[in-house]
């Protein structure tokens, strides 16, 4: 955990065209009610899927 967040799956910005698997990925882990976001780390050129706060620590326990 980094700032009060996990991240959960790493992403390469240059995905097929009309494909979001980042997005995807964070839809279906908020299915099954994790608070899962996509952001975007600039540094790597990758979408990160990461849940925020003490929600992160109850998701990899």
């Amino acid at each position: 955990m980094v700032n009060g967040r996990t991240v959960l799956e790493r992403f390469p910005a240059g995905g097929p065209r009309g494909s979001w698997p980042a997005e995807e990925f964070a839809h279906a882990r908020r299915q099954e009610g994790l608070p899962a976001e996509v952001v975007m780390d600039l540094a790597t050129d990758t979408f990160l899927v990461i849940v925020r706060g003490d929600t992160a620590a109850d998701a990899v326990a």
